[in-house]
This record gives structure tokens, sequence and C-alpha cells, in this order.
């Protein structure tokens, strides 16, 4: 087994000589061999090695027992040491997350700040080629994503510097047999053969049968993760171009734009992408309940041969196809900042809240041909003038209409996007009577005078 790490290392380039290495140890068989293999080239590659153990607080004192055993390991093998004891019950419980999350992610806080204090080159993980066919058979049983079936990966940027999996060449059965070999007595957790956890169920039920008809199993799944990493890192790359050139994100991560048909103009396996890339921004943790259904949900409704579709996806969040644009928002956020309604300042200007401006004034010269402006005398309507968002059962007449059309039939008419509809000035009179769609459609009042005396607004958008 040494030879064969020694090997992989150097192929992979994953420590240089003159390195300070940090050794994850859990007390474990693969930790403690990881340790020993570290601590036996120490010299030899001029390496800085220290040894970093966890306390979970899950099993009550035989976790601190373990964390003890390793100390005093290093104590006499001279190797430096770093232990801690973590609260992982009470971050699960303050965090509302499960105890493998709360125990993971105060597990990496530490390590990052133990990588940046000693300015370490390397996290040395114990992580070997079962527990990576573990990791691949269980994406590709409990997930649909390409990144999934890729597993572990062989090395990762972090803190300041990286993480290593050396042991992704060797298996478990050759790891127990190094500690065999070099008189390594391991802690041993009883939870390990509870097969009610799911990696412990493929480990001890599904690995076995596998390796029944591949002794080389690790060597294979190991290659293929290494495609699919590297082919993923190069489209994850492609995917992030394609979204910044042609996707709108809202900076408060409330809203997400692109126009339709742009988007499909691109490689569908960079579409796919993109589309997590903007659930990953929108969600700051993905919901449990979102799976490759929704994926199918977004492209369907993206490839609908009618104008307007709207789904639901969770946690509030909505998707939009109008037209030529389509949009991700969150629903009780997009709500909060479509709804307004405000008095005109006469005269005077009036500032929208997306920074849009409505100029009013009293003339008795009005400009009468500008889509921007609209005029009417002033003693045709009720004052003060409003300015809103649009209500259900809002209706515009105009001259030769007979009647008077609803303000929804006119946006379809006109082809506006949903999204847009929500936020576009309506201005009425004080008795409620729409007046006009500010730049699309001006109405006539109820009241025909020319006295003479005219009101005057001018609409400038904020895009303007």
């Amino acid at each position: 087994m040494d030879n064969t790490v020694r090997a992989f290392i150097k192929r992979y380039q994953l420590v240089n000589k003159h390195s300070t290495v940090l050794i994850a140890v859990s007390g474990g068989p693969d930790s403690m061999a990881l340790l020993h293999f570290f601590w036996s080239v120490r010299e030899e590659w001029n390496l800085r090695v220290i040894a970093v153990s966890v306390d979970h607080q899950l099993r009550g004192g035989e976790s601190l027992e373990d964390l003890e055993y390793v100390k005093e390991l290093c104590r006499g093998r001279n190797i430096e040491f770093i232990g801690t004891s973590l609260d992982v019950p009470a971050y699960k419980q303050e965090r509302q997350m499960g105890t493998q999350i709360a125990a993971r992610e105060l597990r990496y806080q530490f390590f990052a700040e133990q990588m940046r204090l000693y300015d370490a080159d390397c996290l040395a993980l114990g992580h070997h080629g079962d527990d990576q066919v573990e990791t691949v058979l269980m994406g590709l049983v409990h997930s649909a994503s390409v990144k999934s079936l890729a597993g572990m990966p062989l090395e990762r940027n972090f803190a300041s510097g990286k993480i290593i999996r050396p042991f992704l060449c060797v298996t478990k059965e050759s790891i127990e047999h190094y500690c065999r070999e070099h008189a390594i007595t391991p802690r041993r957790d009883p939870s390990n053969d509870d097969i009610t956890y799911t990696r412990n169920y493929y480990r001890n039920k599904v690995l076995p049968l596998l390796k029944n008809k591949n002794q080389n199993l690790h060597r294979t799944i190991q290659h293929l993760s290494r495609s699919l990493q590297e082919d993923e890192k190069f489209l994850g790359h492609e995917a992030e171009q394609m979204a910044e050139e042609m996707v709108i994100f809202d900076e408060q991560k409330i809203a997400v734009h692109f126009n339709t048909q742009t988007f499909l103009s691109y490689p569908q396996s960079l579409q796919r992408r993109v589309f997590h890339l903007i659930l990953n921004y929108l969600y700051s943790n993905l919901p449990e309940k979102m799976s490759y259904v929704h994926e199918e949900q977004f492209f369907k409704m993206l490839n609908a041969s009618h104008g307007n579709m709207r789904i639901d996806f969770p946690n509030r969040l909505k998707l939009e196809r109008s037209y030529q644009s389509t949009s991700f928002y969150f629903e009780n956020e997009q709500t909060q900042s479509f709804s307004y309604h405000m008095l005109v300042e006469l005269p005077g200007e009036t500032v929208l809240p997306d920074g849009g401006v409505m100029s009013a004034e009293m003339t008795g010269i009005p400009r009468m041909k500008d889509g921007m402006v609209y005029v009417c005398d002033k003693e045709a309507v009720a004052l003060p003038l409003h300015i809103r968002t649009r209500k259900p059962g809002d209706r515009l007449r105009w001259k030769g209409l007979n009647g008077s059309k609803k303000v929804k039939d006119i946006f379809i008419d006109a082809k506006i996007p949903l999204n847009e509809r929500d936020t576009w000035p309506v201005i009425t009179d004080n008795n409620d009577t729409v007046l006009w769609l500010a730049g699309l459609k001006k109405g006539t009042p109820l009241t025909q005078t020319d006295s003479g005396m005219y009101i005057q607004l001018s609409f400038k958008p904020s895009n303007a």
C-alpha cells in the first residue's frame, strides 16, 4: 500500500516537499493509517505534519476518549497535535439542521481556522477508494445530477491551501492490512456497523456484492470520478460565462431574468447548469424537496409553444415565462416591491419605487403627440391624481372604443411580460378612473370639457 499511495501522490502532485500538512484524525483505521503514512515520510519529504482531532460531543465520553487517544499517540511519536470539542448538538438545534450536516459544518470551520493559523498547504483526509464507490453509488440511487455521480474530489481549494484525499487509490481492506502490518491499534466506532445509516447500508450490503464481480472496482470508479470531475469543471466554467453574458441577477438575490430565446440558443448541457447556478444564487440553502422533477418542469415551461406560463418552486420561488422573458423571483419579496400607491405632485415630480419619474404641470399649450406624455383638461378629472400598480378589475376607455377594456387584456395584446405588468404605472383620478397606462395606452376621461387649461404628465422610466 505504501508504494501505491506514494505513486498516487506523485502522479497527481498532491503534496510538495517542504509543505505543512494537517491530518484530520478521528482515531479510526483510515485516519490512523493516514497519520502513520505521513509520519513515515515526513523526514524524506521534509514535511511539517500536524494531527487535528475533533470531538463532536455526539457519543458522550467515547468521542472525547478517541481524541485523547490520538493526542497520546502523537505525544509518543513527537507529532504536533491540535484537538478540540465542538458542541454539535447545540449548533444543530440553533440552526435547525441534521446531525451530520451540523457536525460537518462545525468540523470544517475548525479545520479552516487551523489551516490559516498554521499557514498549512494541505488538509489530508482519510477517505479511501471504497468510500468513493459508496459515494458514487449513493449519488446514482438518490440523485440525478452528474455532480453527484462524480463523487468526492481528489483535491479542492480550502482555506490557505487545499484538501487532499491520498487514500482514494486504495481499499478499506488494504488500510486494515496496513494497520496490522505497522501495529496500529485504531479506535472503533460501533455506529459504523449500523445499517440504518444509508452509507453503512451500502458499505455492508451493496459493496461486497459488486466487489465479487470486480475486485478493482475502486480503481474503475476513481477513473470515472476523475473524468467526470474534469468534464464538470470545464462545463461549469462555460456555464458561468453563459450566465454572465445573458442572465440579469438582482443584487438583493430575490429575482433573476433572462431572454428566453437567447437562453435556448445555448447547448442544453449549459442551459441545465445555468439553471442550477440560478437556484444556488437565489436559495441560501437548496430545499430538500428540490429534485430533477423541478428541472423537468423548468424546461417544459421554457419550450412551451404558448406565450405565458407560471410554475411554483419550493419556498415560494416562482418561475414565469412571458413571451420572450423568463423570470425567477420569490413571491413575498416580489409582491412587496411591486405594490405602491402615491399621489401625483401637481406641479412637481413624483419618484416611483423603481426610480422612474412622473413630472406634472399645468399648461395652456400642451404637447399632444408623445407616447411618454399624457394631457387632459383639468376640469375633466377629479383631483388629486394618483399613480399606483394595477388592481383586479381595472379598465380603460378611449375615444372610438365601444365601452371599456380590461387593463389585463391591454397588457396581453401588447405582449407585456408578466413580471412587468405588476410594476407598470397606472395613473387614475381621485374617483379611481384609469386615465393612462404610462407609456403604453392613453385613456379618455369620462367628462369631456374644454377649459383651456390642461394637466400635462411626462413619464421617464427608470431604464430611460
